[in-house]
């Protein structure tokens, strides 16, 4: 890897040119949004059966504890319980159903372990490199970042958000089905940051269009920030900011004012940053005292960013490469 040049002082100002890839601020500019509500997320149909009088309730709802013993997202467990695939002491369970740890439950061939529910989640940081995908299965047989991982011990990796083919930077991982869904609802709006390189200039008609918002095939959208970060020759460096994660979204808002992205990394989801230390191919398990601040933010994913994790790397977060040295 060759070193890094030093920071050039811009012609206006004077001031060094900041690199794509600085830690994120404390403080990002938020727009004022309604609060988000607490109450959990489901898709259950409108037509229930009689409510169960307040005081006899019974233990908690199967898709959420399902969710969180790493089975997947909430709503998947609500799909495979719709599907027939979960039964609850041998028989077919129903959406709405309640269990508790004396019941057995099972999803397929898989029993459910109470005694998960009450372990933290596991959290692991990833950096993709360009070159592979975020499947477990691909037919054109490429490279799966899936294959990079280290085993789950009885539980299953789930990622947090997507990176296309030719897209770099943080990949998050969770066993938690219920961490991955507040992080990536679109309904909490969570802050995805981007270093983007861009072949060509960008004119300020430009940059205004992409701030106020862009219709594109799939309906309105818009950086929530976006910063030019210098760069040298026909490339320009932007930091952007966005709280959705539709496909491909960053490269089609600027191909929407005929521009091309040159490079692509994504350098921060929430308030989890890509640790410097953590190079291409290599991944690092975050903390118990991280995973707990990070269970705690997601609690108001919409709060201001006082802290970015992880906080710092200890023997048990350090990274480690998940294939040979290239």
């Amino acid at each position: 890897m060759k070193p890094r040049a030093k920071a050039k002082p811009t012609a206006r100002s004077g001031k060094p040119r900041r690199g794509p890839l600085r830690p994120p601020a404390s403080k990002q500019a938020r727009k004022p949004h309604a609060e988000v509500p607490q109450k959990e997320f489901s898709s259950e149909p409108v037509a229930r059966a009689a409510a169960v009088p307040e005081g006899d309730v019974r233990g908690e709802k199967l898709h959420k504890v399902l969710a969180q013993a790493g089975f997947g997202s909430r709503r998947a467990m609500e799909e495979r319980i719709r599907a027939g695939e979960v039964t609850v002491n041998g028989k077919v369970a129903t959406i709405g159903d309640r269990v508790t740890p004396e019941d057995r439950v099972k999803v397929g061939d898989k029993i459910l372990r109470w005694g998960q529910e009450k372990q933290l989640p596991r959290v692991l940081l990833y950096h993709k490199p360009e070159g592979e995908i975020v499947s477990n299965d691909d037919p054109q047989g490429r490279p799966t970042v899936f294959a990079k991982l280290p085993p789950a011990r009885g539980a299953k990796w789930l990622a947090i958000g997507r990176l296309d083919f030719n897209t770099s930077g943080l990949l998050i991982f969770t066993t938690s089905g219920d961490l991955a869904n507040r992080l990536m609802h679109p309904r909490f709006e969570v802050d995805r940051e981007y270093a983007v390189r861009v072949l060509g200039t960008v004119h300020p008609a430009a940059m205004d269009a992409l701030r106020q918002g862009v219709r594109l095939e799939d309906g309105v959208a818009q950086f929530e920030h976006i910063e030019e970060e210098g760069g040298e020759g026909a490339n320009r460096w932007f930091r952007v900011l966005l709280r959705e994660g539709r496909n491909r979204i960053v490269r089609r808002l600027f191909e929407s004012q005929n521009l091309t992205v040159s490079r692509l990394m994504r350098v921060r989801f929430g308030i989890v940053a890509l640790p410097p230390q953590l190079k291409r191919g290599q991944f690092m398990e975050m903390s118990s005292a991280d995973v707990e601040q990070l269970l705690l933010w997601t609690a108001e994913p919409g709060a201001p960013l006082t802290a970015t994790l992880p906080s710092e790397l200890t023997g048990h977060s350090r990274p480690r490469r998940s294939s040979p040295p290239r």
